[in-house]
């Protein structure tokens, strides 16, 4: 990964945030993700999200884990990282604020490479402890919309439309 941006004075150097060159190198060196607080629910965030890592539009080994179990997109969910047959290189977290920690610990404890938190998704002490083990930290963003924004593959709203249109933009 490139040099990250120094950080403020008085900052903590663990809490610079990757750049967009730094978020595309790990994207590109990315070859299996987990997405840890998968739903089978088609209208959450993690399905869209898996959806989308599935498709021919992202070429990463997927996997799912979920302590409820069962299977989602013809794959088995899995209880936990630990139980996942692969170490994965990044690790995709859907889960409330307050389980991030635990998170953070299990992604350490497998020997993932890099913690991704979700849109929304902040915790300071959990990314602290995740950079001082090394691992590359995203948070906040949203790794469908990050791989499509370098993959070309981006509309404003967050997904390709797949329309293709000679028509004028703008209103009826």
């Amino acid at each position: 990964m490139t040099a990250p941006a120094r950080p403020p004075a008085g900052a903590d150097p663990s809490a610079v945030e990757p750049t967009a060159r730094d978020r595309l190198a790990i994207l590109r060196r990315t070859r299996s993700v987990a997405i840890v607080g998968m739903s089978a629910d088609r209208s959450r965030p993690s399905h869209f999200v898996a959806t989308y890592l599935t498709s021919s539009s992202a070429d990463y080994e997927v996997w799912f884990v979920s302590p409820r179990g069962g299977e989602v997109l013809g794959r088995p969910m899995y209880p936990s990282l630990e139980a996942l047959p692969v170490v994965p290189d990044l690790v995709d977290v859907f889960r409330r604020v307050d389980d991030l920690p635990d998170a953070a610990e299990q992604a350490i404890a497998v020997g993932a490479r890099t913690l991704w938190f979700q849109l929304g998704l902040r915790h300071e002490a959990a990314e602290r402890r995740a950079r001082r083990a090394d691992l590359d930290v995203v948070s906040d963003r949203c790794l469908k919309i990050e791989h499509a924004r370098f993959a070309g593959g981006l509309h404003l709203a967050g997904f390709d439309t797949g329309v293709i249109s000679s028509r004028r933009a703008g209103p009826r």
